[in-house]
């Protein structure tokens, strides 16, 4: 076979175009990227630490008004007459002219140790459970789903630090005239003299109220925060993620928790607070409903909500500040937005 180069086409042929040269360029694709999301942090331990930081950062900044709250809630138990706290500003005003500034942050340590225990664990929970319960998505889980997330987060961290919440309420007490003056000089004092007087189980005195209280609690402020929230974000008339949606959402939570925790906090307040006989036992309630049934007959419904106002004025700008603290830290560490 003979191969003739520079053959010269026939000419009753026509020459070959360009269109007859197939092409082999490859054709880009219509496909768009998927773009890289800015929340790369996963990690449980960062979950549960910012939550631990951001509530202690809110309990920091209502101290003062807790205490204020748990004076009036005691104020006028079982039919006592004394009635000094009038209200939540003159009650601030007569606790400084007596103890000084240094009243109104009576209880501060103990309330740190406490949120660094039991908010570290509802708060950082809160978003495992509900993702346990299928919600891998945090705007399209049911409200029923983020209630009982809430709920069962808020019970744990309530049931393991309860001892913490105890000494809190006993020494934001302290100095209330003609009331049971436990007069612990510190905090590992306080725990060490009720560990004495009633070993473990006087550490946990309290503890099913204390667990009802933070399951409503938790229920109530993460659930409506988280639901609250993503309802204004879906409506587009705010954007997405943002401080002001953050803003609202944590306000409505914290009047929300106010209406329906209020009553559990006041019964709360009077069992861990009330005088403990030399065997270890209550000496005022016989429990929780025993509380309450001395309570309605003594002071009626009203009785129930003793501290409503200082009660939403802490718990209103501990979650605002709670929330807005740990929707950044979140942020910043990466970690997607509740």
């Amino acid at each position: 076979v003979r191969v003739i180069d520079n053959m010269v086409p026939h000419p009753h042929l026509p020459a070959p175009t360009p269109s007859d040269t197939p092409l082999l360029t490859p054709t880009p694709s219509t496909t768009p990227p998927v773009p890289k999301s800015p929340y790369i942090n996963d990690s449980l331990v960062s979950r549960f630490l910012l939550a631990g930081v951001s509530s202690m950062t809110g309990s920091s900044a209502t101290n003062p008004i807790d205490v204020i709250k748990t004076r009036l809630q005691l104020q006028g138990e079982r039919g006592d007459v004394d009635a000094r706290y009038r209200g939540f500003i003159r009650g601030g005003i007569c606790i400084v002219q007596e103890e000084g500034i240094g009243g109104l942050y009576k209880g501060l340590t103990p309330s740190l140790l406490r949120e660094a225990t039991y908010s570290t664990l509802r708060m950082g929970g809160y978003d495992i459970i509900k993702a346990m319960m299928g919600a891998a998505d945090p705007g399209s889980a049911s409200l029923a789903t983020k209630i009982i997330a809430g709920a069962t987060s808020g019970a744990l961290g309530a049931a393991i630090a309860n001892p913490t919440d105890l000494v809190k309420v006993r020494m934001q007490a302290q100095g209330i005239p003609g009331k049971v003056d436990f007069n612990y000089p510190s905090m590992w004092a306080a725990f060490r003299s009720i560990y004495q007087t009633g070993g473990i189980k006087g550490l946990y005195l309290g503890t099913v109220l204390t667990t009802q209280r933070a399951a409503i609690l938790t229920a109530t402020q993460l659930a409506s925060y988280d639901h609250i929230k993503h309802t204004i974000i879906g409506t587009g008339l705010m954007g997405g993620e943002s401080v002001l949606v953050h803003f609202l959402a944590s306000m409505s939570a914290g009047f929300l928790v106010s209406v329906t925790t209020t009553p559990v906090d006041v019964v709360k307040t009077r069992i861990m607070n009330q005088p403990i006989a030399p065997d270890g036992t209550p000496t005022l309630y016989k429990g929780s409903m025993d509380c309450i049934a001395q309570t309605l007959r003594n002071e009626g419904v009203r009785g129930l909500y003793k501290g409503f106002i200082p009660f939403w004025m802490r718990i209103g700008p501990h979650t605002v500040v709670t929330f807005l603290v740990f929707e950044q830290l979140r942020r910043m560490a990466g970690i997607k937005p509740v």
